[in-house]
């Protein structure tokens, strides 16, 4: 396990004199410190790799978000820090948390998974913390073991399902050929995209299963046997208007475009695939927020980036409306009709009060392009469109409300 505070410094600064006046006013700042903390998972080499994540992967999406945090802190006499930790399993965590808790650290933005995410609930809820998850998309976490101090930044399976269905839908590709991987993750995707399919009223003609056979999976098949492989794979389907992957372990997914028996689109975890960010996205201010963060991490922004971004602008904006650093108050704040974030997507983003997911359009992107922005149009809802993704409060599990 290691720790590392990482506080934002005087940049670009004309002069000493500069730096000291700033660091004087810093002294008479309220304080508020954020932590991130990192936990490994079991993580799986991607397919290509062009996948492999940077170093700082998510840890520079919130590093550009104390710095905006800064800039409007400045002038509301605010300061915001960032407390770095990582950690190999659990155990460990649960030190760096409390570690971070003992240090006055009520805010903790957490990349773990589902298991460790709920573990470090139960430690930080007799400090009354605030964790802001930006990295688990599973869906019980908020449903049946939702957390009252555990928001949620990353869009969930059911959120990302429905936004490619609606897309599905819009387009009228209504038979599905679904293909999905047999680890837990591509089982618990299977299911939301089953629900999607249900939802708005797509078929799924056939269901078929990717067994996986080990190997080094990059370098033990080669292209010709792949291409002998897939299209095998994929023949004697039923008639279908789209091949739907469920492959989160990415075990095959990344080979299946342009390979299958016939000729369809492939969508889901490869080709046109659902995503809460994406490097290409221009509009909205989009381009602003990329080249900022391109010129301070010297390279392209990823999801985790702009979730881990979204988590620590959320706790700044809402420590500067309420001049406060109570994670109560925050919290309050955070929950009501009111608050918003405009985080470059065309309209501000909120959260839902029942289980705490944050409200926020889907990208349906491609390698190099956004194809289309979820909710789709004629998806309407009483109160926000955005609710017509994942779960809505009628049908939410989550009893941890208060």
């Amino acid at each position: 396990m290691t720790i590392r505070p990482v506080m934002v410094l005087c940049l670009a600064l004309s002069s000493m004199l500069a730096c000291s006046a700033s660091g004087a006013a810093a002294k008479d700042s309220q304080k508020i410190a954020i932590g991130y903390l990192r936990v490994a998972g079991d993580e799986v080499l991607p397919l290509s790799r062009i996948d492999v994540p940077p170093d700082d992967h998510g840890e520079a999406g919130a590093q550009l978000g104390i710095r905006d945090n800064q800039t409007t802190g400045r002038f509301t006499k605010q300061a915001f820090s960032l407390d770095v930790a990582e950690a190999t399993n659990e155990d460990e965590a649960v030190k760096a948390l409390e570690t971070m808790l003992s240090g006055g650290v009520r805010f903790v933005v957490l990349d773990a998974p589902a298991a460790a995410q709920l573990k470090l609930s139960e430690t930080a809820a007799p400090s009354g913390a605030l964790l802001f998850n930006i990295s688990a998309a599973d869906d019980a976490l908020r449903a049946e073991n939702c957390r009252a101090n555990l928001f949620h930044i990353a869009p969930s399976r059911a959120m990302l399902a429905d936004a490619l269905a609606q897309y599905l839908a819009w387009k009228k590709w209504r038979r599905w050929f679904l293909i999905s991987g047999v680890n837990p993750a591509d089982k618990a995707l299977t299911e939301a995209l089953k629900r999607a399919a249900k939802r708005f009223g797509a078929q799924i003609v056939e269901e078929r299963a990717y067994q996986d056979a080990g190997g080094a999976r990059r370098t033990d098949t080669g292209h010709e046997q792949i291409q002998q492989q897939m299209p095998v794979f994929t023949q004697r389907a039923p008639e279908h208007d789209v091949v739907v992957v469920a492959d989160e372990s990415e075990l095959f997914g990344g080979y299946l475009p342009y390979r299958t028996w016939d000729p369809r689109p492939v969508v889901g975890t490869s080709g046109l695939v659902p995503a809460s960010w994406h490097p290409a996205h221009e509009q909205w201010g989009g381009t602003q927020l990329h080249s900022r963060f391109e010129r301070a991490a010297k390279r392209r922004m990823t999801p985790l980036d702009y979730q881990a971004w979204e988590a620590v602008r959320i706790i700044g904006e809402a420590a500067i409306r309420t001049k406060a650093t109570d994670p109560k108050i925050v919290r309050e704040h955070i929950l009501t009709p009111g608050f918003g974030l405009g985080a470059f997507k065309g309209q501000a983003v909120n959260f839902r009060t029942w289980d705490r997911q944050l409200r926020q359009p889907i990208l349906l992107v491609t390698l190099q392009m956004v194809v289309s922005v979820s909710p789709q149009p004629g998806f309407l809802h009483q109160r926000f469109e955005t609710d017509t993704l994942g779960v809505d409060e009628p049908e939410s599990k989550c009893t941890a409300r208060g």
